[in-house]
């Protein structure tokens, strides 16, 4: 079994560290800053392995370039989109078998918040990158909602038990949007309170699961009635499907300031 260290860089993303079994090597995540994941490899005495990049957006690809400097791994990334530094563009129902990774990874293809966004999971874990945040979701910057939902739909499908870590921690905000829609949501409220603990202490509310966002993720849960009545109330009108429903969701969001 592998573990996952949290790397924080910039304001609030993550970069992740997949070990391998053995404790000697890692897989980096999302860099998007060379500096952090170097320091703690070197922290650590860990090799790198490879680096996974989930899209092109700088915040998660910027540090690619400095870290293949350090060491000529192979580099996977959206076949649809420019990453610098890749090596292996993948997309999806694509495995990766990484040296000292007895398990592969396989490849979603989720856009919506950028156009060939990618997801990587295997047995135990998803990298979502910026498309299923804990209690949220992305913006669909260069894709539509439609789309955005349909990839949402297709990460809800996985095994419940899948431990979800994304690229930010916006939990929080997510949190007191998702009140917002239903105030009197006791799992919502427990939950709140619980995340704004360990955030209190400067722990990272992540990794969440597959399960967890299934049952409090309001953008995974648009069929439910208080869900589309809340939206539909803050709208001014009945949307028809749960597409439409979280395009209400989405575009609120966008405009939330909590």
């Amino acid at each position: 079994m592998t573990s996952v260290l949290h790397v924080p860089a910039f304001r609030d993303n993550y970069i992740w560290l997949i070990l391998d079994p053995t404790g000697r090597s890692a897989i980096v995540v999302d860099p998007g800053d060379a500096d952090p994941p170097r320091k703690a490899l070197k922290e650590r005495g860990l090799k790198m392995a490879a680096v996974f990049c989930t899209h092109h957006h700088w915040d998660h690809s910027g540090g690619i370039a400095g870290l293949v400097q350090d060491a000529a791994v192979p580099v996977y990334g959206p076949a649809r989109e420019p990453i610098p530094g890749m090596t292996d563009p993948v997309s999806e129902a694509d495995e990766i078998r990484v040296e000292g990774f007895p398990v592969p990874f396989r490849i979603l293809d989720i856009p919506g918040h950028t156009a060939g966004h990618i997801a990587f999971f295997d047995d135990e874990r998803l990298f979502s990158g910026d498309t299923l945040f804990s209690i949220g979701c992305g913006r669909a910057f260069e894709g539509t909602p439609a789309q955005l939902f349909e990839s949402l739909e297709k990460l809800a499908a996985l095994p419940p038990h899948l431990k979800v870590y994304c690229g930010h921690e916006y939990t929080l905000t997510n949190l007191r949007f998702a009140l917002t829609i239903e105030p009197h949501n006791p799992d919502l409220i427990d939950y709140h309170h619980k995340i704004s603990r360990q955030r209190a202490q400067n722990e990272p509310s992540l990794p969440s699961t597959i399960g967890l966002e299934q049952r409090l993720n309001p953008f995974l849960r648009v069929r439910e009635p208080g869900i589309r009545n809340a939206a539909a109330k803050h709208s001014g009108h009945k949307s028809d499907t749960p597409a439409a429903t979280f395009g209400t969701l989405r575009r609120w969001k966008d405009d939330f300031k909590g």
